[in-house]
């Protein structure tokens, strides 16, 4: 009988970053990963990573920043301030956390037709979370209700992910790390 293979141990990335605060927001700052960083990533979207901040051992979500590399929202728990260079030490998580939902999207869902829930059950959580973020990331009201509608629909005709979604933003512009306040254009890495 052979045995069944395993995945091998994903390596840890060690990097220096500065920290930022964003333009809008309060109690909470940002980093940007440096592209060597970014680059040693199994996804150009988002990522979901253990390790340590300063010593300090944490869990988060690394966003894109559409510009290649990525982006994580620092808790003030973690210490540190604005224009601090930090040491993070990071590894993807082995299994991927289940997104939050938005209330909007999730009463779409309980509206849908049996279908539409039974794929949205099937999916992975990194698949839940690019329909989220499709949903999510239009400007308008409208557009994002209009979004909700059709998601519903997609689901339910069997698909299983949004069509055309970037889920690097650097294509559609959609997603981006946060305005800094400390500098009029993008933060960079240490």
């Amino acid at each position: 009988m052979k045995a069944k293979a395993s995945r091998p141990a994903p390596l840890s990335i060690r990097f220096t970053a500065k920290l930022v605060r964003p333009a809008e927001g309060d109690g909470w700052l940002f980093l940007i990963l440096p592209a060597e960083a970014s680059a040693g990533l199994p996804s150009r979207g988002m990522v979901a990573v253990e390790g340590t901040l300063n010593g300090e051992p944490f869990q988060a979500m690394l966003e894109p920043d559409g510009q290649g590399s990525h982006w994580m929202k620092v808790v003030a728990k973690l210490g540190g301030a604005a224009g601090d260079a930090v040491e993070l030490e990071i590894v993807p998580m082995a299994e991927e956390p289940e997104p939050e939902v938005p209330e909007d999207f999730a009463e779409g869902l309980a509206a849908a037709e049996p279908g539409a829930r039974a794929i949205w059950a099937d999916i992975t959580p990194a698949a839940r979370r690019d329909w989220i973020h499709w949903i999510v990331s239009p400007k308008k009201a409208e557009t994002r209700i209009k979004r909700i509608v059709a998601g519903c629909s997609m689901l339910g005709s069997g698909k299983r992910r949004p069509c055309c979604f970037d889920r690097s933003g650097q294509y559609s512009k959609s997603l981006s790390a946060p305005k800094a306040a400390d500098f009029p254009s993008r933060a960079g890495g240490g």
